[in-house]
């Protein structure tokens, strides 16, 4: 499993707007192999700015390396942009590969 991770420090008084953004795009990643969830994380509030993350989990490294060069992938890119600056810099990257998943056995349990 792998787990990829953007981070981003929006403008505090722009925050509404960065959350609209996400909540009215049109997601393909369901279209590709190997994805398995996608979640946009609010975190603290900064002096400056809000911190978010966006969380995608994928099957593999591989899977996530293939939706980085798929058509998808692009078009979702090409709709950012434009408009009153919302962040601080680039978002920064952080790749994880899964080492050690420990489920919690009573949602199993409660889930069947």
């Amino acid at each position: 499993m792998y787990i990829a991770m953007n981070r981003f420090k929006v403008i505090k008084d722009r925050a509404q707007a960065f959350e609209q953004v996400w909540f009215n795009r049109k997601s393909t990643l369901h279209e590709l192999d190997g994805f398995i969830e996608f979640h946009m994380l609010r975190g603290p509030e900064k002096a400056d700015h809000v911190l978010y993350s966006s969380y995608t989990q994928w099957g593999s490294k591989d899977n996530f390396t293939a939706w980085t060069r798929s058509e998808q992938f692009r078009a979702s890119h090409a709709r950012t942009g434009g408009g009153e600056p919302m962040v601080l810099g680039h978002p920064e990257f952080e790749g994880f590969e899964v080492i050690q998943r420990i489920p919690n056995p009573g949602l199993a349990e409660a889930a069947e």
